[in-house]
């Protein structure tokens, strides 16, 4: 019985935390660059394809994330 409840706790809480992570990381890094924009606009060319791959790389880590989830829940690699 407890089997039954622990995939799914533990699916759950990789997609939530990966979504959790992914927001907050993004928040903070569009947070800092805005401020750092307003500071020296002469660096805003620069500074936006490094925001656009760093958002990128944060958004891959939580799709990564929910692929195992998911993976986890349907093929149920781990057999008890």
């Amino acid at each position: 019985m407890t089997e039954l409840v622990q995939l799914p706790l533990s699916v759950g809480h990789m997609i939530g935390l990966g979504a959790l992570g992914s927001c907050i990381g993004i928040g903070l890094m569009a947070s800092k660059y805005l401020e750092a924009s307003a500071r020296q606009p002469e660096m805003m060319e620069a500074l936006q394809p490094k925001v656009f791959l760093l958002a990128g790389l944060l958004d891959g880590a939580f799709i990564i994330a929910v692929a195992l989830g998911v993976w986890f829940a349907l093929a149920a690699p781990f057999p008890s």
